[in-house]
């Protein structure tokens, strides 16, 4: 699922202590390990805030956290968010999660696995671990009936109340200045995380066949919402500047979306949102303001 799952590393990284928004990692160079090299699409070739690497969605900055996360952290929280078990749901057909054997599961798949590849897991997956992060921190089971989980109990808790929080403005950040912006519906303070995956095929990854993500959530300071778009072997043009990557593709859709679908859902724009419970520190780096920390 590409680089949606840096949301699964940060939330690790803030739930356990590991790193806090005001901790900065070392994006300076690509990272070499063996003959494989881990660099950012876009790099910014310095040292990069825990929110600048989600907003700019640096490989090398996240493999930098999980390596502080380490292997044991970093699979105790992919099994309790339930992405190494299957889904339930009203449905037969129902796909599991491809991952590393937990007794072989080395150094570099940690890295890899940190920033979405290594790991494949069903759109289902995705979307509850998602909400998990979201929702106060609790991991609900899935239904297709209306209503199907209005006498359950809430589920086992995956992050804090206040990771959770932290999150949430994590992702309303990359959809302000990072690399969501055309997910953005004025008024439904709309939160996410971008996704490029290269296909896996032939024993390797496809540098020319690749899914195009973005998962969504809103409204972000109290999300009711999950959304996720998945593309295919997306492939640029003219509108796209050429560009074939979920920030381009997916994101826009899911704008589209939400624009259509919240007005039949009686949710009102907000246009002025008061922010007087969150305190925020901008630092302006290369003409970019970027949340510098965030807390509630």
């Amino acid at each position: 699922m590409g680089s949606t799952f840096k949301t699964f590393t940060i939330a690790t990284a803030l739930d356990d202590g590991i790193a806090n928004l005001n901790d900065s990692f070392d994006a300076t160079h690509p990272i070499q390990y063996s003959h494989y090299t881990i660099h950012d699409a876009e790099p910014m070739n310095r040292w990069l805030t825990v929110p600048e690497i989600y907003a700019y969605s640096s490989n090398i900055g996240t493999v930098r956290m999980a390596m502080d996360i380490g292997t044991e952290r970093q699979q105790a929280f992919l099994k309790k968010a339930g992405l190494m078990d299957p889904v339930k749901i009203e449905l037969p057909e129902l796909g599991a999660s491809h991952f590393p054997d937990p007794q072989d599961w080395h150094e570099i798949n940690t890295m890899t696995i940190a920033y979405g590849h290594g790991m494949s897991v069903t759109p289902l997956h995705l979307v509850r671990a998602i909400a998990s992060i979201v929702n106060g921190g609790r991991l609900q089971s899935m239904t297709l009936l209306k209503g199907g989980n209005a006498d359950k109990e809430p589920g086992p808790r995956v992050v804090s109340e206040k990771t959770s929080r932290q999150m949430c403005r994590l992702m309303r950040m990359v959809v302000q200045y990072g690399t969501g912006k055309k997910a953005d519906v004025p008024g439904y303070r709309v939160g996410g995380k971008t996704g490029t995956a290269e296909k896996a095929m032939g024993g390797g990854y496809s540098h020319n066949a690749k899914l195009a993500l973005f998962v969504s959530t809103f409204p972000v300071d109290d999300p009711k919402y999950v959304i996720l778009v998945m593309i295919d072997e997306p492939k640029g043009n003219k509108q796209t500047a050429g560009f074939a990557t979920g920030g381009w593709i997916s994101a826009p859709i899911v704008g589209n979306i939400i624009s259509r679908m919240a007005p039949m859902f009686g949710i009102r724009p907000v246009l002025e949102v008061p922010e007087e419970a969150v305190n925020k520190y901008w630092v302006n780096n290369a003409n970019q303001k970027f949340l510098h920390a965030v807390s509630y």
